[in-house]
This record gives structure tokens, sequence and C-alpha cells, in this order.
């Protein structure tokens, strides 16, 4: 048995600026972070005793006898893309829900790449693992997602990412005192909308024709430029919050897609209760908003948007990990033996009449 743990994450400058289409024609950065919230992924080779070779259990339950019946298409690619031919058990839990913005399908991309190489007895690097992620999300599913979420799982922490034209990039933490650290930390609330949406087809909206968008697209570029500097400087953090509050206004002129009137109006009550900026998590189009609010307004915001759920958190910094790894040996060899040939002969001796002498009790 082995079990990953994989954070998801926020993204507070930049997000955008991370599809391939723009990074790899101008560069891109983002100021994200991961936070204590997780996918875990169990998974383990699935015992010679039963008729289908892989079960997958995530918001349904798959039995299959093979590997291209598997509907989940990242569990499916992902056993191909690795050579995983043996038969698996998986299950899959999350701390926040799909289609919420919060970086899940990536979680999920990078743990799943981090447990079949442990099933292979097998230890990936931190960039291996978001590479391998990114690789299958936007090059073998071919869905229109980023490059953020990927690295921010497979890494964790507080970091500066920056999006090479070469698909490169570079990961620097970010470096705050423990009390500037914590300051800025206090003043982060997040709260669940209630609206699900599929990340790839909010990007679907602007992704095509991101050249068309080169003025909100090096706004919050340089925001996040700004960002860096104020937080370095070691002067006022409310500014940051006016930053979120322009790059959110850059973002929404993407695409219709990216936000709604409903959205609007809790973003503007928060506002109006104390909010100094914010956004919604990821592409947009609904899931998580994230407000920038000083301390002293956090009793106002809430009751303002008493009607979602609120959802504290903190940063984290160990990105994707496993926590658990007892690989049984005898069931591995015994999976990777297995065959439709095996099977189909076990099940015909187990038809045969009692008295057949080639039939042992």
């Amino acid at each position: 048995m082995i079990i990953t743990r994989t954070p998801y994450r926020i993204s507070f400058l930049g997000g955008g600026t991370d599809y391939p289409g723009w990074f790899r024609h101008h560069g891109g950065a983002v100021i994200a972070t991961s936070i204590d919230k997780y996918c875990y992924l169990t998974c383990r080779y699935l015992p010679p005793f039963f008729e289908h070779r892989y079960r997958i259990v995530y918001s349904r339950t798959e039995s299959c006898a093979r590997a291209e019946d598997i509907q989940h298409p990242a569990v499916r690619e992902g056993l191909k893309f690795l050579g995983i031919t043996q038969g698996i058990e998986l299950h899959h839990d999350g701390d926040l829900p799909a289609r919420s913005g919060m970086g899940s399908s990536s979680s999920f991309a990078v743990g799943f790449m981090q447990i079949l190489h442990a099933l292979q007895n097998g230890m990936a690097s931190k960039d291996q693992l978001a590479k391998e992620a990114i690789n299958l999300e936007q090059n073998i599913l071919k869905e229109n997602v980023g490059s953020q979420d990927q690295i921010s799982a497979a890494y964790g922490g507080f970091n500066h990412i920056t999006f090479l034209p070469n698909d490169e990039f570079v990961v620097r933490p970010i470096i705050l005192g423990r009390d500037r650290m914590a300051g800025f930390q206090s003043h982060f609330m997040l709260f669940f909308t209630g609206i699900n949406r599929t990340a790839s087809d909010v990007a679907s909206s602007f992704v095509p024709n991101i050249e068309d968008k080169k003025r909100q697209l090096r706004v919050l570029r340089e925001l996040v430029e700004e960002g860096m500097a104020m937080l370095s400087s070691g002067g006022d953090l409310a500014g940051f919050g006016e930053l979120m509050h322009e790059a959110w206004l850059a973002k929404k002129s993407l695409s219709d897609m990216i936000s709604n009137s409903e959205v609007d109006r809790v973003y503007d009550c928060a506002r109006a209760a104390g909010a100094l900026g914010g956004k919604l998590i990821g592409a947009g189009g609904g899931g998580f908003l994230l407000l920038y609010v000083p301390p002293e307004k956090h009793d106002d915001v809430r009751q303002a948007l008493a009607g979602l759920i609120h959802v504290p958190f903190q940063f984290e910094f160990e990105g994707s990990r496993i926590v658990f790894y007892e690989l049984d040996q005898d069931y591995a060899e015994i999976a990777a033996r297995r065959d439709g040939q095996a099977i189909s002969s076990f099940r015909e001796w187990q038809k045969a009449p009692a008295g057949n002498p080639e039939k042992k009790s």
C-alpha cells in the first residue's frame, strides 16, 4: 500500500501568463503558494483474486479488466505513460471539491505520478513530478491548463515561479521574516461560492486567442513584479490587496466566462465590508474566492458573505510526498506474471466437476 499527499494551491498574481501559448513567446511569472488542503491517493497492486484487474475509486467506481477501458483519463493515460501493466487499485480523496479552481486535477496528476514511480520502486524529484504532470495534462490529455498548478503541487511553498520560452521554469521561494509572513497570511480569507466549473472549459474561451490579449497579460505580468517589490520592501502590505484587485479587473477582461453576475455581487459585497482586493482562484467562472482583508475586518466580511462557506487555511511548504509506503512484493510479482490466459484457465478449473482428478481441494 502506498499513500501520497499532494497540496492544492492558490495563486495571488500572474495567473494567465503560465499558459504555454503565452510564455513560449513572452515569458511569464506568478506568485503562488500551496496550502494545507490536500489530495490523497491510496494505491496498491491488486491481489490476484478478482475478475477485474483495475479498480479506480473517485466520484465513481470503476472495475475494469483492461487498462484501456478505464474511463478516468488521467489514470488511463498515466498508466500508459509510465508503462504500468500490473493491475492496481486506486482510491482518491480530497479535502476540497473538484472543479473549484484549486488545481485539483493537477494535484491529482502530480500525486499519481508520485505513486506510480513508487510502485516501480522509484522516487521522482519535484522537478520530474511537475514536468511529467504538465506533460500528462497539456500534451497527452490536451487540456487547456496552465503550468503553475503542477509546479506548486510538486514543490510546495510560497514561490515566485518564472516560465521561460523554452518550456523550462524557475522556482524561487519567497523568504519573509516570521512576523512578516504571519502578518501576510493573516490577511487572506477563502470562501466557496458553490459554483462548480471545469477550468479547461473556461480557459478555452481565451487561450486559443491568447495573443489578442497582450494588453491584459502584460498588466498581469507587471503586477507580479510590483508584488515582489512590495513583499521584499519591508513596508506596509495593504497595497498587495490593491494589486490583487487590479489583477482581477485585468483578468476579468480576458473573457466573459471568467466572472458572472453572482460572483461580481459577492466580490462587491466583500469589498464594501472591508476587503481590499481578491480574485477567483484558478481560471475563473466559480469555485473559490480569495480575498485580501485586514484582520480587523474579517468578522465584517464573514458576516457580509454569511451564505458562503469560509475555509480557513495556512501556507504549506512540503509539496507532494509519500506519507505511507509498504509494498507487498509477493502481490507485485504475481501481478506482473498475471495475464488473461491464466485467468481464463483458473475460471475453467473452477467450473470443472468436483470429481475431476485434476481439480485438487
